[in-house]
Parts: structure tokens; sequence; C-alpha cells
């Protein structure tokens, strides 16, 4: 599997086929693999453009994850779901993703990008991260789940006020007289 399929791994790519040897470094080769054609990847960046704001539109254009976003926008085209309106409740400036550190702005933004595009237009938009199982599942490191009952905490002694435990001498070291 390549580096890039790999990193790419989570909940950007729930549910949707992610070529095993993707390459991200050739955008034109990315968007291939994942079957967007030149002519509907001017037409999803267009409509991007259109839909959000231009410091908005060119940051997650310019991400290097966009193949897989923009993937993701044409199956939903190809299916008939206006993702243009999916896209359009990130772009208030209230939305919940505008708050952080400006270093971590376009984590934020993709992953925004990602809850618009797969949450119902009927339903809220998450506010913190939403745990995918289908992402997580290939990562996780157990191999069984864990089917034991759970521990029972041993019971609790009752707690002795410093000024009343007694004290011993400490235990000698080395041979004794």
């Amino acid at each position: 599997m390549s580096t890039d399929a790999k990193n790419v791994w989570g909940p950007l790519t729930e549910g949707l086929r992610i070529p095993r040897d993707l390459g991200l470094g050739d955008r034109a080769r990315a968007l291939d693999q994942l079957g967007v054609t030149s002519g509907a990847h001017c037409t999803l960046v267009s409509r991007v453009n259109e839909t959000l704001p231009e410091r908005d539109a060119a940051l997650l254009v310019s991400s290097r994850q966009w193949p897989v976003l923009a993937h993701r926008m044409h199956r939903m085209a190809q299916e008939g779901v206006p993702f243009a309106a999916h896209l359009a409740r990130i772009a208030p400036d209230t939305a919940a993703w505008r708050t952080g550190p400006p270093s971590d702005i376009t984590a934020r933004l993709l992953l925004a990008t990602h809850h618009a595009l797969t949450t119902p237009l009927d339903q809220a938009l998450p506010t913190g991260p939403r745990v995918s199982t289908t992402a997580a599942r290939p990562r996780s490191t157990t191999t069984v789940p864990d089917t034991a009952a759970p521990k029972q905490p041993a019971p609790a002694k009752p707690a002795t006020p410093a000024h009343r435990r007694q004290t011993a001498p400490a235990p000698r070291q080395g041979r004794g007289r």
C-alpha cells in the first residue's frame, strides 16, 4: 500500500474505494486514479469557488487531500446529490471549524468539508470529531475484541488519618549484629 493511501486512510475516505497505490504528489494522476476526469474536476472547482469564500475555496482546492474530497463530490454529483448545498453549510464566518490555531486551519477545513458532505442536509453538522468505526477498524491494533467481564474494583479500606497510623522501624539492611 502506498504511503499516501495509508496517510489519507481515515475519516476522509469513509465509504470510498481508495486505490492501494494512490499517489497524491501528482494531482492529475491521483484524480485519474480516483475516477475524476479533468472536465469533472473543472466543474467541481468552479462549484467550490461559487459556494465558498475565495480564501476557503483556494485553501481547500490547493490542499494535498483535495483529490479525495473531489472524488466524494464527483460521486455525489453522479448520484444527483446537491453537494454545493452540503458545502454551503461550512461557509458562514461563525462556522465551528474557523475557531482554533491558524496552523491547523487546513486540517479543520478538510474535516469540516468531509462532515458537510457526509451529513444529511436536515441534520446539524457535528461540532467535534466524529468517530468513524469503519475507518478506525483497519488501523486498530487489537486483533480480538475483549469479551471478558469487567473487573470489579477491590473494596476500598477506610482511610486512616495520618496522625493515627502506626509506624514501625525501618527494616535493617545488610547483616545483623
